[in-house]
C-alpha cells in the first residue's frame, strides 16, 4: 500500500526559498507581459513593419565598416542568423509569439545579409594599391574622361599595367587643359608620361577617406600627367551616355555664359565640372547644394512633367483613350523619360534611388495603390545598398534618404494630413496653407539633415530652410522647365528667348545662394561629431520617422542623449596630419594656429573643419607663445594649470643627433615630417615618419591626455591593410621612376 502522507513544503521553515521562487515567478510574469505588449505592438502595426527590415540590412552594413577584423565580420553575421533561429525554436509552438518571432527572424536575417553583401562587394571589386608613389611613361587605355574646367583640368580613368607586377589597374589622373590633345576620349589609347600615388587615407580623424572611395571603385592609384600625352590610337566615335552628356553640357554653355550657363549645363546634364569654386562654396553654405546633385527633386520633377504631358497628349487619341488605361501608358512613358535622365546625368546613387522610388511611384500608381509611402522608400534603399552597399556611409545615400523619409514621414502624419485636407474655401486662403507647410518641410529636412551634415562636413546651415522655399519652387517649377523649353526651341532655331529667361531665373538662383552665404552666422563649424553620437542621433530619427503614434515619442531618449554628447563634444588641442607636415593647435588665439601656411586649400579647411575653427588662420612663427628657427618650431601650451611643450620640425635638414635627443627630453609632443633617431624620446608622443606610418593622423585632447588616430577602427579592411605601410607621402615624397 502507498505511503499517502502528503509531501510538505517547508515555504514558513524557509522564508528565504519562498522569497526567491516568488521572485522568479515575477519576473517570468513581467517578462511575459512584455513579450505580449510587444507582439501586439507588433501586431497593431502592420505594414509599418516592413521599412525595418532595410534599416536592419542597413545595420548590418554599418556594423561591416565599424568593426575592424574579419573575426568581427564573421561574428556579427552568426549572431544575427543564430539571433533568429533561435526565436525561431524557442516560440515555434507559441502563436502569443507570432509576430515577434518572425520579426527577430527578418531582422537577424537581413543584419547578417548586410555584413555579407558589404564584405563580398569589398572582396570581389577591392583593389590594391600600389606599393609607393611611381613616376614614369605608361601606355594606357582611356576608360573615362570626366571635364573639370572650372579647375582648369579633365579627369581621365585609364586602364594599364602596374610597372613592377605588370598586373593590370586601374588609376585616375588629372590633366591639365593646356596639356590636352584631340582625341583623347572614351576608348583611346595613349603613352602618357604621369607621377602616381597609392590614395590617400584621411588626412586627420573623421576627415573624408579617399582610399576607402577608391577601394570600392577599383581605382589603385592617383596622380597627374606631367606632359602632353602622345595619341597612339584615337577615341572611337561614341554615341554613349557620356558622351551625350559632354554635349549637351557643351551646348547649354554655349548658350548661357558665365555662372548661369555652368548650372543649367548641371541641371541639365548632371556635369557640375564647369561650375565656379566660390559659386559651389555659397550654394553649399546657403543649404542649396543639393540644387546641383541630381537627386529626387530633379528626377521627381521630370518625370512628373513626362506623365502630365503624355496623359494630355494621349487623350487627344480617342481611339487609344478607348482601349487602354492612360494612366497605366502615360506612367510606362513617364518611367522611361525618368531611366533616360538618370543616364544622361551620371546614374550617380542619389539619382538612381530617386529613379527607383520615382519608378515605384508610378507602378503604385498605375496600380491604384497609395503612391507616397516609407515601403517604397524602403524598397528603393535596399535596391540601391544590394547594388552599392558601400554608398551608406557616404553622406550622399545618408542624405538623400534622410530628406526624402523626413518628407514622406511628415506630409503622412495625421495632424499634417487634416491642416492639408481640402475645405470649401477661397484660393487664397488654400495658397497660404500649402506656403507655410513648405516652410515647416523646409525646416523639417533641416533638422533631418543637420546630423549628417555635421557629421561629414563638420558644420551646420542656420538659413537653408528659408533659402529653400524659394530656391525650390523656383528650380522646379521655372528654371528646369525654360531649360526644357530652351533645348527643345532650339531644334527649330527659337531658344533664345527661353534660354534668356532660364539664365534670369538662374541668376536670380546664384543672388539668393551668395546673400543668405554672406549672413553673419550662415554657418557654424563644428568639432568632429563621434561615431557613437551619430548611430544615436540616425537610431532616433528613423524610430521618429517610422512608426506612428505615441511610441515614436521614445525618439526622444537617444535624440536627447545624442543632442547632450555632441553639447560637450571637445575640440581637439592638437591636429597633426598623416604625413606630420601639417600641425593645428586651438584654444590659444581666436584663431586657428598652423605650423605651415599650406598652399594646399584642402589640408588648411580640413585643419579648420575638425578644430571648428573660422576665419583666417596664424602661422605659429607669428605667435607670441612660439620661438622658431629654420628647423624648428618650440610652442608652450597651457592647460587647467599644466604646461605643454611642442617641439615642431618646419625642415629636413640634419640636426645634431645630441642636441635633438636633448630637445626631446625637454618636450612633451614632438612633431616631424621625415623620420627622427631612436634617441629622440620625449614625455608624451613622438609622431615622426616612422609612427605616423602605422597611426595615420592624429587628434590630441591634452586635458584629457587622450590621443585619437586614423588607425583606429580601420582593422583589416582592405583599403587600410593594404596601404598600411605605404602610406600616401604627400607632394614631396620621393617615387620610384620608370623609362
Amino acid at each position: 500500500m502507498a505511503d499517502s502522507t502528503p509531501v510538505s513544503v517547508p515555504l514558513k521553515e524557509l522564508p528565504q526559498d519562498a522569497a526567491m521562487q516568488q521572485t522568479h515567478w515575477r519576473m517570468e510574469r513581467l517578462l511575459s507581459s512584455v513579450g505580449d505588449r510587444i507582439d501586439a505592438f507588433l501586431d497593431a502595426s502592420g505594414f509599418d513593419r516592413g521599412p525595418w527590415l532595410a534599416v536592419a540590412f542597413s545595420a548590418g552594413i554599418g556594423a561591416w565598416f565599424v568593426l575592424a577584423t574579419a573575426i568581427g565580420w564573421l561574428c556579427a553575421a552568426v549572431v544575427g542568423i543564430l539571433g533568429g533561429m533561435a526565436a525561431q525554436m524557442f516560440w515555434r509552438h507559441n502563436d502569443r509569439r507570432a509576430h515577434l518571432r518572425a520579426a527577430i527572424f527578418g531582422v537577424g536575417l537581413a543584419f547578417s545579409l548586410g555584413v555579407a553583401v558589404v564584405w563580398a562587394k569589398s572582396s570581389l571589386v577591392g583593389t590594391e594599391p600600389i606599393a609607393h608613389p611611381i613616376a614614369g611613361t605608361f601606355d594606357a587605355r582611356v576608360l573615362e574622361r570626366i571635364e573639370q574646367p572650372a579647375d582648369g583640368r579633365a579627369r581621365l580613368v585609364l586602364a594599364m599595367r602596374e610597372p613592377e607586377t605588370s598586373r593590370a589597374v586601374k588609376v585616375r589622373v588629372n590633366l591639365p587643359l593646356d596639356k590636352d590633345i584631340l582625341g583623347l576620349g572614351e576608348g583611346a589609347r595613349i603613352r602618357v608620361k604621369a607621377r602616381l600615388m597609392p590614395p590617400a587615407p584621411p588626412l586627420l580623424p573623421g576627415s573624408y577617406d579617399f582610399s576607402r572611395a577608391a577601394w570600392f571603385d577599383g581605382l589603385a592609384a592617383t596622380g597627374s600627367v606631367v606632359a602632353a600625352p602622345e595619341l597612339l590610337e584615337p577615341a572611337a566615335q561614341q554615341g554613349g551616355f557620356g558622351s551625350l552628356q559632354r554635349r549637351l553640357a557643351d551646348h547649354v554653355r554655349s548658350r548661357l555664359d558665365g555662372s548661369a550657363g555652368t548650372i543649367a549645363a548641371a541641371l541639365a546634364s548632371g556635369d557640375r565640372g564647369a561650375i565656379a569654386g566660390e559659386d559651389e562654396a555659397a550654394m553649399r553654405d546657403a543649404g542649396l547644394s543639393h540644387l546641383l546633385s541630381i537627386s529626387g527633386l530633379h528626377v521627381s520633377a521630370v518625370i512628373a512633367a513626362a506623365y502630365f504631358m503624355a496623359i494630355r497628349l494621349l487623350a487627344l487619341w480617342q481611339w487609344l483613350a478607348l482601349r487602354i488605361r492612360l494612366p497605366v501608358a502615360a506612367a510606362a512613358i513617364a518611367a522611361l523619360a525618368g531611366i533616360g535622365y538618370t543616364l544622361l546625368t551620371g546614374a550617380e546613387v542619389p539619382t538612381v534611388r530617386s529613379c527607383v522610388g520615382a519608378v515605384l511611384v508610378l507602378l503604385a500608381l498605375a496600380l491604384g495603390r497609395e503612391p507616397l509611402s516609407l515601403r517604397l522608400i524602403a524598397v528603393a534603399a535596399g535596391f540601391v545598398l544590394l547594388l552599392w552597399p558601400e554608398a551608406l556611409v557616404g553622406p550622399s545615400f545618408q542624405m538623400s534618404f534622410s530628406a526624402v523619409i523626413a518628407i514622406v514621414a511628415l506630409h503622412s502624419a495625421g495632424p499634417v494630413r487634416a491642416f492639408l485636407a481640402s475645405r470649401d474655401e477661397g484660393w487664397l486662403v488654400p495658397a497660404l496653407r500649402r506656403g507655410t507647410m513648405l516652410l515647416v518641410t523646409g525646416l523639417v529636412i533641416e533638422f533631418a539633415l543637420m546630423p549628417v551634415v555635421m557629421f561629414h562636413f563638420h558644420r551646420a546651415g542656420l538659413y537653408g530652410a528659408f533659402a529653400n522655399v524659394i530656391a525650390i519652387p523656383l528650380t522646379t517649377f521655372v528654371s528646369m522647365p525654360l531649360i526644357a523649353l530652351a533645348l527643345a526651341l532650339d531644334a527649330i532655331g527659337l531658344g533664345a528667348p527661353a534660354w534668356w529667361l532660364a539664365g534670369k531665373s538662374l541668376e536670380f538662383l546664384l543672388a539668393l545662394a551668395h546673400f543668405t552665404a554672406d549672413q553673419p552666422g550662415a554657418v557654424k563649424l563644428m568639432p568632429q561629431m563621434g561615431k557613437g553620437t551619430f548611430a544615436l542621433f540616425i537610431a532616433g530619427s528613423l524610430w521618429l520617422a517610422l512608426w506612428r503614434g505615441r511610441v515614436r515619442l521614445w525618439a526622444v531618449l537617444p535624440l536627447g542623449v545624442a543632442c547632450v554628447l555632441l553639447a560637450i563634444t571637445p575640440v581637439p588641442d592638437v591636429l597633426i596630419s598623416r604625413d606630420g607636415r601639417e600641425v593645428g593647435i586651438t584654444g590659444e588665439d581666436e584663431r586657428l594656429l598652423v605650423l605651415r601656411e599650406s598652399r594646399s586649400t584642402f589640408a588648411r579647411e580640413t585643419l579648420q573643419e575638425m578644430a571648428g575653427a573660422e576665419g583666417e588662420v596664424l602661422a605659429i612663427s607669428q605667435w607670441s607663445g612660439a620661438r622658431c628657427s629654420a628647423d624648428f618650431c618650440v610652442a608652450t601650451l597651457k592647460r587647467q594649470g599644466r604646461e605643454w611643450h611642442l617641439l615642431l620640425a618646419l625642415s629636413k635638414e640634419r640636426i645634431d643627433e645630441r642636441q635633438l635627443a636633448a630637445a626631446c627630453d625637454l618636450s612633451d609632443i614632438v612633431v616631424a615630417d621625415r623620420y627622427l633617431p631612436r634617441s629622440c624620446r620625449p614625455r608624451w608622443i613622438k609622431a615622426d615618419r616612422r609612427s605616423l606610418d602605422e597611426t595615420g593622423g592624429l587628434a590630441l585632447y591634452l586635458n584629457r591626455h587622450e590621443m585619437k588616430s586614423v588607425a583606429e577602427g580601420q582593422g583589416e579592411h582592405g583599403w587600410w591593410r593594404n596601404g598600411k605601410a605605404r602610406r600616401y607621402d604627400g607632394p614631396g615624397a620621393p617615387s620610384r621612376t620608370y623609362p
